[in-house]
């Protein structure tokens, strides 16, 4: 149960985004809101399945923000849209807006990108540590994909039976971010998101070699405990034990996420890329 509370904490902390209603052409939910009157991590009562992976997790943690806020009513979640018997997508979240007495689509996001300056055009640069997936792509996404799909006749089926007029939806993303710079950046201010949303860094594995390391205490946490403050952390490893941990990962091809303890009561997070 500790473990589920501080990544319940790490998520209550987490930013969005963008500080602005909009961003790129969407328009975003405003998490502060819910974020802010939520209940400590030491009062939620959740329980969560061990093995759930990292992004059910963050499902659960909005729906009981949600739950908790006097704003907002959860109408429904998970919504599978089918055409002859096939899903053809899903919707994240229905929910009520009991102040502005408004009916929204939430969709939920919640994603690491470490900002690669090799990259031309500027949020362009903003990519997954492994560099699989990008912002401008889960952006691209959201409006070709999953927004549309409330618009399909199908979907308007869906909102019949819940009684909810498709004239009366409006659309929003909750999109959340950890985003991680350059070392050689790290107290730069990049353009166009919210720099809250930066808590860390990113070097290449060829540079964890530094002297600012080899001293150092560290710790490769799971996924499901990547939005976690490393502070609650309680095993730690010396420089050439995790060496050993990152080289396996270095050989297939994956950027781990480290935690590392200063010994002086800070810590610092940061990726270290295999590219």
């Amino acid at each position: 149960m500790a473990i589920l509370k501080q990544q319940y904490a790490g998520f209550l902390n987490s930013a969005a985004i963008h500080n602005f209603d909009s961003f790129l052409g969407l328009a975003l939910f405003d998490f502060n809101v819910i974020s802010k009157s939520s209940l400590l991590p030491n009062s939620i009562n959740l329980t969560i399945s061990d093995n759930e992976v990292l992004g059910k997790r963050i499902e659960h943690f909005f729906e009981y923000c949600v739950s908790a806020s006097q704003n907002y009513q959860i109408i429904a979640k998970n919504i599978q849209i089918f055409k002859q018997k096939i899903t053809i997508g899903e919707l994240d979240f229905l929910i009520k807006d009991l102040i502005k007495e408004e009916i929204l689509h939430i969709e939920l996001i919640y994603k690491f990108y470490v900002y690669d300056p090799d990259i031309n055009e500027e949020m362009h640069r903003w990519i997954g540590p492994n560099r699989k997936d990008s912002l401008l792509q889960k952006i691209e996404k959201l409006k070709n994909k999953q927004f549309p799909l409330l618009y399909k006749n199908e979907t308007k089926e869906v909102l019949k039976e819940l009684n909810i007029e498709l004239n009366r939806v409006k659309q929003q993303a909750c999109y959340l971010v950890n985003l991680f710079v350059p070392y050689s950046l790290k107290h730069e201010t990049f353009t166009y998101i919210n720099n809250d949303c930066i808590i860390g860094y990113w070097i290449k594995f060829k540079d964890f070699n530094s002297k600012r390391y080899t001293s150092k205490q560290f710790h490769i946490p799971i996924k499901q405990n990547w939005i976690v403050n490393p502070k609650y952390c309680d095993t730690w490893f010396s420089y050439d034990d995790i060496y050993k941990q990152l080289h396996l990962q270095y050989a297939q091809k994956k950027s781990p996420l480290l935690w590392m303890n200063n010994g002086d009561g800070s810590f610092e997070r940061f990726f270290v890329a295999y590219w």
